[in-house]
C-alpha cells in the first residue's frame, strides 16, 4: 500500500531520497566531532622486590 505509491510516483521518490540525503549531510556537517578525542594512553605498572638493595642498584641490575 505505501510502497505502492512511490512505485506509481518513481520521480517524488527520487526527490524524497535526495531530500533526506542532502538532510543527512546538513546534520553531519552540524555534529561537534572532536578533532584530537582525551583518551587515557595505558598505564603499566612494574612492582619488584629486592630485599636490602638500594634504589640506584635496583636502577643499575
Amino acid at each position: 500500500m505505501f510502497s505502492r505509491f512511490f512505485i506509481d510516483k518513481p520521480i517524488f521518490a527520487t526527490v524524497v531520497s535526495v531530500f533526506i540525503v542532502l538532510a543527512g549531510l546538513a546534520a553531519m556537517r552540524n555534529l561537534p566531532i572532536a578533532q584530537y578525542p582525551e583518551i587515557a594512553p595505558p598505564v603499566v605498572t612494574v612492582t619488584a622486590v629486592y630485599p636490602g638493595a638500594s634504589a640506584e642498584v635496583i636502577e643499575q641490575t
